[in-house]
């Protein structure tokens, strides 16, 4: 069983008790952050309470810490998922809390909150006010109004049973979005925006991780694979090149890993031509590329490289490393050639990214 599998089921967890949160309070702090800039969400432990939320100003390359805690003078909850922006508001999600905090991109000061979620992961916004908040452990995706901070509806996803259903992340090419089911699932979804219905589903590997779009309109996903003496099957993880421009959601390409393997985190530059992945080691690869690299892109050196992000703008390379899960966690940043830049420590788990 993979270290992220078995991260994840400490999460999964969550639903069964009680994921309660005693919220710490403390003294607020002013923030004025710079223009521009990356977030760090770190996941924090199950059930202990300590995600956090860090701030990195690529220029200055300085970071601050615990920002949510000191902007806000209480915790940000347990087990933060990802973050979006959006129109100068941040939008966390909180996994294990059953909560998205929206917070000032400036300030770093809470604006509102969706609650009422069960086991949130990503949120992705189809205008100022509809957006879609994906769900582990259910087999709906959450409608929910971000003016009004408020869940309006749901979306029922197809051949999913509730108690082990999981929609993941989300990207829209016009007016359709695409997600993948990842827990005990195999499939990619398509969505019509505009009726908010499930049009059609297509089947790929044994649990899809993640997704994103290229700069020719193909949808990338790369699959675990599983793990051994899973109940939903155990096979090569592959990286999926699918082409979505027909009526039908078609697979162009497919590349298999060896058994064993567990890709995960596939993300793509800013140009879209170049997707990153991580497999132990950080890989990267063309999207006209008929085979995947013999050598890495950064070797881990035996560390936990647990979330990755580009820089849309300048091409660095973010890597974030869990080290051993407990301590707090650290951040590498290398130039689109490979270069190291610059390190940094942030909270426990850095998983995900967002930038300002």
């Amino acid at each position: 069983m993979t270290r992220r599998i078995l991260h994840t089921l400490f999460v999964a967890l969550a639903v069964a008790l009680s994921g309660c949160m005693r919220w710490d309070y403390g003294i607020r702090e002013e923030f004025n952050a710079s223009p521009s800039g990356l977030f760090i969400v770190n996941e924090g432990n199950f059930q202990y309470g300590n995600a956090t939320l860090s701030y990195y100003d690529p220029a200055t390359r300085k970071v601050e810490n615990e920002i949510f805690y000191r902007a806000n003078a209480m915790r940000l909850g347990d087990v933060a998922q990802s973050m979006v922006i959006r129109n100068g508001v941040g939008w966390v999600v909180v996994n294990n809390s059953h909560v998205v905090f929206a917070i000032d991109v400036d300030t770093f000061r809470e604006v509102g909150r969706i609650t009422s979620l069960t086991s949130p992961r990503y949120i992705h916004f189809v205008s100022d006010e509809k957006a879609y908040i994906t769900q582990i452990w259910d087999n709906r995706i959450f409608i929910v109004n971000p003016k009004r901070y408020e869940v309006v509806g749901t979306i029922e996803c197809p051949n999913m049973a509730v108690e082990s259903g999981s929609t993941e992340q989300m990207v829209q090419v016009g007016k359709y979005l695409y997600v993948n089911c990842w827990s005990y699932q195999n499939r990619i979804l398509k969505i019509d925006t505009e009726s908010d219905k499930v049009v059609e589903e297509l089947v790929v590997g044994v649990q899809p991780t993640s997704l994103v779009v290229d700069c020719n309109n193909k949808l990338w996903t790369i699959t675990d694979g599983g793990y051994t003496n899973s109940p939903y099957g155990h096979e090569p993880p592959a990286l999926y090149c699918i082409d979505i421009s027909g009526e039908k959601m078609t697979i162009e390409k497919q590349f298999r890993f060896a058994i064993g393997d567990s890709p995960s985190e596939i993300h793509i530059n800013g140009a879209g031509d170049t997707l990153y992945w991580i497999n132990d080691d950080v890989w990267s690869m063309s999207v006209t590329a008929d085979s995947t690299p013999m050598s890495p892109f950064l070797e881990s050196g035996g560390t936990i490289y647990y979330g990755l992000t580009i820089d849309p703008t300048s091409g660095d390379v973010y890597i974030a490393d869990a080290i051993d899960y407990q301590q707090a966690g650290k951040v590498y940043r290398y130039s689109a050639a490979g270069e190291k830049i610059d390190e940094f420590y942030v909270g426990v788990i850095p998983g995900s990214f967002s930038w300002k």
